[in-house]
């Protein structure tokens, strides 16, 4: 099997990216639609750039919550991770930014 680069993942259709969400990080789809949309509503409208950031996102709660492995949530727990990411996003954007 071909290793497949960034650029194409974020490309993929919809039913293959999500699909390869659930293979490798065990996102099922109706998790990855919560994020996708959580992230639109952030602003993200253009979806390479907002599939970067799920992708980006995953890896984060993959590592600092799960230690690489199955990602879980409980009730409400979804979008409280989906807040701290995205404040530690801004305060890093800002850090670098000064």
């Amino acid at each position: 099997m071909r290793k497949i680069q960034l650029e194409e993942i974020l490309n993929m259709p919809d039913l293959l990216f999500s699909q390869l969400c659930e293979e490798r990080y065990e996102i099922n789809k109706g998790v990855y639609n919560t994020i996708d949309r959580w992230f639109y509503n952030q602003g993200l409208s253009l979806i390479v750039e907002r599939r970067e950031m799920i992708l980006s996102f995953i890896q984060y709660i993959s590592v600092t919550e799960n230690q690489g492995k199955k990602v879980k949530f409980g009730s409400g727990g979804l979008t409280r991770k989906l807040d701290q990411f995205w404040e530690e996003r801004i305060q890093t954007f800002k850090y670098k930014a000064m």
